[in-house]
């Protein structure tokens, strides 16, 4: 992927970022989803995809497009740089759980806890971190 590319990509993303931070989601995912049509396939080989996926689902998980969510999530952890991050599995575990998938949803829990995102577990909304006390994690 060319320079030209690269910088593309991360002008949508900071102005998605901009937009997410400013609450207006919608707006936010169109640019994030700009920058990944700009992604060559397959995208999980660069590591841009990294961060627009779990941007993508980031957003998806906001407005409650949970299904959605998961499968950007799926993508974010199959990209280069994407295995084993914190946020990724509490995100992923978030999602499994307003599912109704609970054995997923405790996997990715313990896996966020696990890699390193105690606080950011810890920190998560009472619903998630109620779930995450059932599994008397260490």
């Amino acid at each position: 992927m060319d320079d030209a590319r690269r910088a593309r990509i991360a002008e949508l993303c900071s102005v998605g970022d901009l937009l997410a931070e400013q609450k207006d989601l919608p707006a936010a995912l169109l640019k994030f989803r700009e920058a990944l049509a700009l992604i060559p396939r397959p995208v999980e080989l660069y590591d841009e995809a990294t961060r627009v996926l779990t941007a993508i689902g980031d957003a998806c998980f906001h407005l409650g497009l949970f299904s959605e969510s998961r499968h950007a999530l799926h993508g974010a952890m199959r990209s280069a740089g994407g295995r084993g991050v914190p946020f990724l599995h509490m995100r992923l575990g978030q999602c499994e759980l307003e599912l109704g998938n609970l054995e997923r949803a405790a996997d990715e829990f313990s896996r966020a806890y696990e890699s390193g995102g105690r606080k950011l577990v810890e920190g998560s909304a009472p619903k998630y971190l109620e779930f995450v006390r059932t599994l008397n994690l260490p």
